[in-house]
């Protein structure tokens, strides 16, 4: 979904309506996690949009990505490379790397914004 971020106009996140997909059932971990996400602007490789998921459990390769949750809650567990797991609420800000292979542990639906670059970006999230 494209959703074109134009000058000077607001876009409330938190009340954009997005379509959802199923998680790929080999990313599939635990329950039935949906995912939607909504392209907002792209500043030269730089991507920046919306992207949700609901509560269940999946794996995922990440790009590089900066975000913020708006809503919602999750756990990130970093499998490779092996770092310590990652709460996150509304307000937290995280940095990924490209090729982090995650879980991610949705309890409430989570919405967040992100910034990620590289030319294969918006496939990657909408995969998510």
């Amino acid at each position: 979904m494209n959703v074109p971020l134009e000058p000077g106009v607001v876009v409330r996140l938190a009340d954009l309506t997005l379509g959802h997909d199923p998680v790929d059932p080999a990313q599939t971990i635990k329950g039935a996690p949906m995912v939607g996400s909504a392209s907002l602007a792209t500043l030269g490789d730089v991507e920046v949009g919306v992207w949700e998921c609901t509560a269940g459990a999946s794996t995922d390769t990440e790009v590089d990505e900066i975000f913020v949750v708006i809503s919602g809650r999750a756990r990130i567990d970093f499998t490779s490379p092996a770092l310590p797991s990652s709460e996150v609420g509304p307000g937290d800000l995280v940095r990924l790397a490209a090729g982090m292979q995650t879980v991610w542990t949705v309890t409430q639906t989570l919405r967040k914004v992100y910034i990620a670059s590289g030319e294969s970006a918006a496939t990657a999230l909408a995969r998510e």
